[in-house]
């Protein structure tokens, strides 16, 4: 017995469906990863979270150090990190630095995610 292969067509126009939005550009995939980069690490998070549970948003490194139970040098390396990513902004108060999170910075990675 004989069994017989069905055949496509090559040729045939045969394609994926059509893009219903703008694909992510590069320039743009670079920016939202370099912030997905710095949010992910479980220290940068926690930070985030005990900076937005602060009044006004806005906590002083000192303030940071013993919740995440790590040295301040390594807090301040952490909160370097978010700030350049654009999710703190920071002050200098006397010998301390106070970081607050910068209005509307989530809001992109989130709109990214839900999309």
């Amino acid at each position: 017995m004989v069994t017989m292969l069905e055949v496509t067509d090559v040729t045939a126009d045969v394609c994926c469906a059509p893009l219903v939005r703008e694909p992510l550009a590069a320039s743009d995939a670079e920016q939202l990863a370099q912030k997905m980069k710095a949010l992910a690490d479980p220290t940068r998070l926690r930070l985030l979270s005990i900076v937005a549970a602060h009044d006004e948003q806005e906590a002083c490194v000192c303030d940071l150090i013993e919740p995440v139970g790590l040295s301040q040098p390594t807090v301040s390396h952490h909160l370097k990190i978010l700030s350049e990513a654009g999710f703190l902004s920071r002050t200098r108060r006397g010998s301390w630095a106070y970081y607050k999170l910068v209005p509307g910075a989530l809001t992109g990675v989130a709109q990214f995610l839900d999309a």
